[in-house]
């Protein structure tokens, strides 16, 4: 039987609550205050390029199927020069420090490079409580990096767009990506938050259902389902 994966445990409620950051206190790892990711999204809007233009959220990975945040409006949109990659070391969420698994990330490509995903327009009265739930989320390590960058959405538009993304300067940046090294990892990782492979599955049927294709995702997918037949 094939596997289905199961529901995320992440919850708009969970993450509201503090339960969220709270699930993490026994678990080793420095992991940030609500006092600092508040302090590292206040940064973040400091450096706003432009006051009076939207503010949007690229999704690529898991906030594409569970974005968890009120928006205004979403589009297909395209960011050049990154790409998706299972570059980040989990020891925690869906790893431990004594099997690590592995999380996506954007990484740097080529000047061709491109990654499509969904871009969420978020409405500015309700724009810093949104995106504390966003910092909760993903900033709950450090470990992405938030940028300001252009995406190019479906209808043409040009906007700036927050993405979180990784670096070869950060400490859970894993440089072999490779297919061959990540599918098993991910095939056997599991955590607090759930097993490894259940992430994988989730993000593969949610590009599938945006009609995005993505050669690397699609690679991992299939050499990971030949570890089981249930996968």
């Amino acid at each position: 039987m094939k596997r289905t994966p199961k529901p995320s445990p992440l919850t708009r409620e969970f993450l509201q609550s503090g339960d969220y950051i709270r699930s993490f206190a026994k678990i080793p790892g420095q992991w940030w205050t609500r006092e600092q990711l508040e302090a590292s999204l206040d940064h973040m809007l400091a450096q706003r390029p432009d006051p009076f233009a939207p503010v949007w959220i690229f999704a690529y990975g898991s906030l594409i199927w569970n974005p968890l945040i009120h928006t205004a409006e979403q589009q297909q949109a395209t960011l050049r020069g990154w790409h998706r990659s299972f570059c980040m070391k989990l020891t925690a969420g869906r790893g431990t420090p004594e099997q690590p698994g592995r999380m996506l990330a954007l990484a740097r490509g080529r000047e061709m490079s491109a990654t499509t995903g969904i871009a969420f327009r978020l409405r500015e009265e309700e724009l810093r409580e949104e995106l504390l739930i966003v910092w909760m989320r993903e900033m709950i390590g450090g470990t992405y990096l938030p940028l300001w960058q252009d995406v190019r959405l479906a209808d043409g538009r040009l906007v700036q767009s927050i993405v979180f993304v990784m670096t070869p300067a950060q400490p859970w940046y894993e440089t072999d990506t490779s297919v061959a090294t990540v599918a098993p990892i991910i095939a056997n990782a599991t955590g607090h938050l759930g097993h490894n492979i259940d992430y994988l599955l989730e993000l593969d049927d949610a590009l599938a259902s945006q009609h995005i294709h993505d050669p690397y995702i699609s690679d991992l997918i299939a050499a990971v389902r030949a570890y089981g037949s249930d996968i």
